[in-house]
Formats: C-alpha cells, structure tokens, sequence
C-alpha cells in the first residue's frame, strides 16, 4: 500500500510545488515541498517503503524540471541515505532529525544544481549562489517543515496504523 500511495501523493505535491511554493521567492530561493515531503515520510519508522518514494519523487520532479534527469533522482536518493542515518541516531527526537535533514538535504540538492549548471557551462559566482538561493532555499524549507511533517506523520498512521495491545 504504501508503495502505491508515493504516485498520487507526489503528483499533487508537484502540482503544489509548480503552482504555489514555486511562487514564493526570498531572494533567489524557492522552497522544495516534495523534498520536505519525502524526508517527513523517511523519517517515519513504519514500512520499508522510503527507497521506493525517493524514486518515485525524483522521477516526478525530474519529468517537470528543467535540470538533467538524474539530478532530482540521485539528490533524492542521497537524501533518503542521510535521513536513514539520521533517523538512527537522532530516533529520540524525530522533529530535530526533521529540520536537520531538511537543511542538509536542501544544501545537498542546491549543491548538485549549482555544480550541474557550472559543468553545462551556466557561470555561476559560488559566494551569490549561496547567499542568494541555497541560503533562503534552506530558510523557506524551515518554514514548511512543520505543516508537512505533521500532515506526512498523519498520512503514515492512517497506511500503517500502530497494532492495539488485547
């Protein structure tokens, strides 16, 4: 079940992203709802299905993104990496472990943006990158962060519902 529910969940998180999150600017930064999503969604310790929604996410953001198709998907992937290590040693805190993957993730995914646009030949000054998209990017992420963990938290006890004790 859970595989099944990453399409229509990350379809409309898309839609969302293009149609209103994407509007939303500071500076030059934009904030990544299916990013948020995702990492809301791995850090929930129910199902084994996080490998299979990074990939059904970085595909969506991949078909509807201007970037080379790999970028959304291995920045994905890589982020489910780091939220799983997270989640272990973080596992009594799992809001803390939320935005400290949220900024990593974002730094990481604005990362490999940067360095894709550098080798297609987009020059790009490293210190107005930072300060003018990665830095707010992480900033509008920390904003969003807690409307989708609790939104995510609730979705994941309605597909996998905790088992009462008789």
């Amino acid at each position: 079940m859970g595989y099944l529910l990453a399409f229509p969940v990350f379809i409309v998180l898309t839609m969302a992203q293009i149609g209103i999150v994407s509007q939303l600017h500071l500076l030059h930064g934009t904030g990544d709802l299916v990013m948020i999503a995702l990492v809301a969604w791995v850090l929930q310790e129910r199902g084994n299905s996080a490998w299979a929604w990074a990939i059904v996410a970085g595909l969506l953001v991949s078909f509807v993104s201007a970037t080379p198709m790999f970028v959304p998907l291995i920045g994905y992937l890589i982020l489910t990496l780091i939220v799983r290590i997270l989640r272990r040693h973080v596992w009594q805190s799992p809001l803390l472990a939320m935005f400290l993957a949220t900024m990593l993730g974002t730094i990481v995914i604005q990362f490999m943006y940067f360095m894709v646009l550098q080798v297609t030949g987009t020059p790009l000054p490293w210190q107005e990158s930072l300060s003018l998209v990665m830095l707010p990017s992480v900033l509008l992420n920390l904003i969003l962060v807690l409307p989708v963990y609790v939104v995510m938290t609730d979705l994941a006890h309605l597909v996998y519902p905790l088992e009462e004790e008789s």
